[in-house]
């Protein structure tokens, strides 16, 4: 099988603007030229003149496009490209055979996209489709779990073996690896772009995923949560494996629930993940064995395959202190951790044997009672009492983006003298800007990011990351994502 090639989609509002998109466009094998949305559309224009093939798709409101003429209409716009010379066009499937397959099969992609995701329709569905001779069947869904991806990966897989030019898509977070991993679903190409959810950019797809480096025998690994969209993890491990010259890539994961998790990574052969929230205690319960901090806070925030069972540790109380201690002593301080889940259980804990005083506050008074009693704290008020801490911890996700105008604290209520925000996504959080403006010290949480996550890298791969190499990922795919706007 050759490797999967990478089509990426175009859209516009008119036809200049689709073609000045079109010839701008990098890093593409194909292009996916959407004439739906155009409004003086001239599929002449649209196609002559181009450097790269194309797929030319017109897709109907129904079908979850912006066209909104009549069918006869449509399937004009698809017929006269066919005449100008377009290297595919993409048809959707109607259930019934379209004339135009057997007229020009070799240039026809067909596409059936499901409204909702049930295993048992996949191979009938594909098997209809593949009988019309069309070129390419291509199938995407909604997919909510991780799971939902093996029966689509292992119909591709087959059809790759029989020598059958397929794409099969899982729709929104948890199908990412279905786009990133065209090799393992057994993809002729993925889609990047900006249209379908779940679609990464093909910069983000080439660069930080090494898209066209990575085969069926790479080594896979990622960040489970949910959500991990925000993620700059990703970002990191990929150029430290990139670094390191490793046949590896490091994937987002959102799955539904550890057993999704957990059964995905069976499925697909995975070497090791992070584990975000809000499954750090879940993954402690699914390890055979773990380090001595994971068992004392019974979370753990790094899993790794160890012939038929699952290895656990915790790199986060390491990763809070290397940057904390750089900047103050932690004996002595009367510290306050907001939250009660595995970030905050580090936290605590790493304080707590540092000498300081550790209240655990939370919404949730039993949440933070257990916290506390694991860590050898005690339980605060929440929110805390004015004139109680030295040091106030966020170990909550809240002013995490996209949802990052907003503070698990009142402003009024930040009269401590040092304020360490484990959000890294912004960078400044809100919390963070309105410390300062109080006269806090202030910490973000990136650093600890970075360090915890060396140390994940080193547990897997039995080598420190190279120097700055995290680091300098982490704070580039941050500024990224500011002038993006995502």
């Amino acid at each position: 099988m050759q490797r999967p090639q990478l089509c990426v989609t175009v859209t516009a509002g008119s036809t200049a603007e689709l073609r000045r998109r079109r010839d701008a466009t990098v890093d593409a094998d194909l292009i996916e030229l959407r004439l739906d949305g155009v409004r003086d559309l001239d599929v002449k224009g649209a196609i002559q003149g181009r450097q790269t093939p194309v797929i030319v798709t017109c897709r109907g409101v129904r079908d979850g496009g912006r066209f909104d003429g009549s069918e006869n209409e449509r399937r004009r716009l698809i017929d006269e490209a066919l005449t100008c010379g377009a290297e595919f066009v993409d048809l959707e499937w109607t259930g019934s055979p379209d004339p135009r397959i057997a007229a020009e099969a070799s240039r026809v992609v067909l596409s059936s996209h499901l409204s909702t995701f049930d295993a048992s329709e996949l191979e009938p569905c594909y098997r209809a489709m593949r009988a019309t001779g069309a070129a390419v069947v291509k199938i995407a869904a909604p997919v909510d779990h991780l799971m939902d991806l093996v029966p689509m990966a292992v119909l591709g897989r087959r059809a790759a073996v029989n020598d059958e030019r397929a794409v099969l898509l899982g729709m929104g977070p948890a199908g990412a690896p279905s786009r990133l991993l065209a090799s393992r679903f057994g993809a002729c190409w993925s889609y990047a772009g900006s249209v379908a959810p779940g679609q990464f950019s093909a910069a983000r797809m080439v660069r930080e995923f090494r898209y066209r480096d990575i085969g069926v025998d790479s080594e896979l690994y990622g960040v489970v949560g949910n959500p991990v969209g925000h993620s700059v993890s990703p970002a990191m491990h990929n150029a430290g494996f990139a670094a390191a010259g490793r046949d590896a890539v490091y994937l987002p994961l959102t799955a539904a629930d550890a057993d999704d998790f957990f059964g995905f990574a069976e499925a697909f052969g995975l070497t090791g993940a992070s584990v975000t929230a809000p499954f750090k205690g879940a993954a402690f319960e699914r390890v055979a064995t773990t380090d001595d901090v994971g068992r004392r806070i019974g979370a753990v925030n790094t899993v790794r395959r160890c012939g038929e069972d699952w290895q656990g540790m915790n790199s986060d109380v390491p990763g809070f202190l290397e940057p904390l201690t750089d900047r103050l002593a932690c004996k002595g301080l009367r510290a306050t951790v907001l939250g009660a889940g595995g970030a905050a259980r580090a936290a605590a804990l790493a304080l707590v044997e540092g000498g300081a005083s550790v209240d655990v506050c939370a919404r949730v008074k039993a949440r933070a009672e257990e916290t506390a009693g694991v860590c050898g704290a005690q339980v605060g008020t929440f929110p805390p009492v004015p004139g109680s801490w030295d040091l106030l911890v966020n170990a909550t996700p809240v002013g995490t983006s996209p949802k990052s105008d907003v503070s698990p604290m009142p402003s009024s209520a930040l009269d401590g003298g040092f304020v360490y925000d484990l959000v890294y996504n912004p960078n400044p959080t809100r919390l963070m800007r309105e410390a300062a403006a109080q006269g806090c010290a202030t910490l973000g949480g990136l650093e600890m990011l970075v360090a915890q996550a060396e140390r994940q890298f080193e547990w897997w791969t039995g080598a420190r990351p190279a120097d700055s190499v995290f680091a300098t990922a982490a704070r580039a795919w941050l500024t990224d994502t500011r002038e993006r706007g995502a």
